[in-house]
């Protein structure tokens, strides 16, 4: 990459250029619209705080977050971890894949995404997998519910549409966990390799139970407050800008037009996709009586996922950065990724399933 400080500075760098310009346009718009700034940080945080303060602050989900990691952390300390090794290696040894890459998918259902990173991240490197399965490992994982508390509001929805449950979830939570690993293999990620029970270590960490639970405390209050809520503070202000030139309203309109065609309630599904799956999933139960109910499948498939972006854009790249060995930019593509194949997924099912059980 070019090096724009290290150019001599008689000569005019891009970023003088744009920064010059950026001061004359704010010297021009002091005088004609003194006060557009103001209304601009304005618009700004009145996307950020029902998000950042309302929602994950001072509310249960911020609690849930933190909760989920100290769940996450006394599974991992009874052995859950290495229970899930011994089950999925038999087929992941069959595929010549390292079982290690569902770990994230499991915990993420279990507890919470970030804490899905933050725990089985590691695991991963101990296990050596390959960086394209570790790549594979946060593609999977997209496609389990980033939080327990949506899955369970998930199941309510379905029931209060009658809906039944057990197709729903077998081919759009549990079937991925092991489709989506193989048919990555095939297509982008084939370094893979087959690894026998005996070249993995043993990962139940034997920290005493007593310091698990609190150090799992602190470790959930640091994601919360230092990567959640500075992650969906970034995505929301880039909203409250695109809202403040007027250019959001059209957006969110094209983006509720294409849920719509991919048979999602779009006003959950819009804050499936900015704010929160869990919210959403609430939501969905309060409508009952004014959806359509062939929304719903596609609704929930694409709640019970790693949405809102502000996780797939902050939250995912900066958790597995420091935990695994990739980097913030390949992170973010494998998070991508397993967005398109969720949103597939959701439209697939949604079709298909959808005239069988309703």
């Amino acid at each position: 990459m070019r090096d724009f400080n290290n150019q001599p500075r008689t000569k005019w760098s891009r970023n003088e250029i744009i920064g010059v310009c950026l001061v004359i346009l704010s010297v021009i718009i002091l005088f004609l619209s003194p006060s557009s700034l103001s209304d601009l940080i304005d618009a700004i945080i009145a996307r950020v705080f029902p998000v950042a303060i309302e929602i994950f602050l001072i509310s249960n989900v911020g609690v849930a977050v933190i909760v989920s990691v100290i769940v996450g952390r006394i599974l991992e300390r009874l052995g859950f971890t290495d229970g899930l090794i011994r089950l999925f290696l038999p087929i992941m040894r069959f595929f010549k894949i390292n079982p290690s890459v569902i770990i994230p998918g499991i915990y993420n259902v279990l507890g919470d995404i970030n804490a899905a990173g933050r725990i089985a991240g590691p695991v991963l490197v101990q296990a050596k997998a390959t960086r394209d399965e570790q790549k594979m490992a946060i593609a999977t994982m997209i496609q389990s519910p980033q939080s327990f508390a949506t899955f369970v509001i998930g199941l309510i929805a379905l029931a209060k549409f009658g809906i039944p449950a057990l197709p729903v979830i077998l081919l759009s939570i549990i079937a991925p966990l092991i489709v989506i690993p193989l048919l990555l293999k095939i297509t982008i990620y084939k370094d893979t390799k087959r690894v026998e029970l005996v070249e993995l270590p043993r990962f139940t960490p034997n920290t005493p139970m007593l310091q698990t639970l609190f150090s799992s405390a602190i470790e959930g209050t640091e994601l919360l407050l230092l990567v959640i809520i500075p992650a969906i503070a970034a995505v929301f202000t880039v909203v409250g800008v695109l809202d403040f030139f007027g250019i959001w309203a059209y957006i969110e309109s094209g983006l509720a037009s294409v849920l719509q065609i991919l048979q999602i309630e779009p006003s959950t599904g819009i804050v499936s996709i900015l704010a929160s799956p869990t919210l959403a999933m609430a939501q969905l139960i309060e409508v009952v009586e004014s959806t359509d109910p062939r929304l719903i499948v596609g609704s929930f498939i694409l709640a019970n996922s790693g949405l809102p972006l502000s996780v797939i854009f902050g939250q995912i790249p900066t958790t597995w950065a420091s935990i695994s060995d990739l980097n913030e930019k390949e992170i973010l593509k494998s998070a991508l990724l397993g967005t398109v194949i969720r949103l597939i997924t959701a439209f697939v099912l949604a079709y298909v399933l959808t005239p069988l059980i309703i």
